[in-house]
């Protein structure tokens, strides 16, 4: 009996916590490029204590990739993969984040896949749980190429919402 008692307990701790499901559910790479997209932001989500999984966030990535990341109202900047981890390590370091975690979900996906190239447009919000602030929400592009038959992103752009930049017509409805 102690075997199954030890079975059950996992199988709670697994069914009631999401960022120690994500990892898990994440260890294997996604076969399609909206399954690839959906998968950043999983990864990119964690629980207190708990930061991402950079290797498996890495994988998803071409080589060569840009992402251009908005980081103030004026102003956007532009990273190679290893800077925006590096990046989003500093954050994720923040002792608050560490405290509470960090939320990034999808709201809407729209994208085109054509052959072995893939365009989607996201509606996210990201938020600091437990935090006053309200949800940031924002809008990425991100382009995908299919080599060895495997999606990676090539590129990320990301875009502020807010009352003079309302959402694209993509992604309204």
């Amino acid at each position: 009996m102690p075997l199954l008692k030890h079975f059950v307990l996992l199988w709670f701790i697994w069914s009631v916590n999401p960022a120690f499901c994500q990892h898990n559910q994440d260890s294997t790479l996604a076969a399609q490029p909206g399954e690839v997209v959906d998968s950043l932001y999983r990864l990119v989500t964690f629980g207190p204590d708990n930061p991402p999984r950079w290797e498996l966030v890495r994988s998803l990535f071409a080589e060569e990739a840009v992402i251009v990341l908005r980081t103030s109202r004026e102003a956007s900047t532009l990273f190679t993969v290893d800077g925006f981890i590096a990046e989003f390590q500093d954050f994720a370091n923040n002792e608050n984040v560490v405290a509470s975690g960090f939320q990034e979900r999808i709201l809407k996906m729209k994208g085109t896949v054509y052959g072995d190239i893939a365009h989607f447009f996201v509606l996210y919000e990201a938020s600091i749980p437990g935090s006053e602030r309200e949800p940031q929400q924002g809008v990425e592009s991100f382009q995908l190429i299919k080599t060895d038959s495997t999606w990676k992103i090539l590129s990320i752009t990301n875009e502020i919402v807010g009352p003079s930049n309302p959402l694209p017509e993509e992604l309204l409805d």
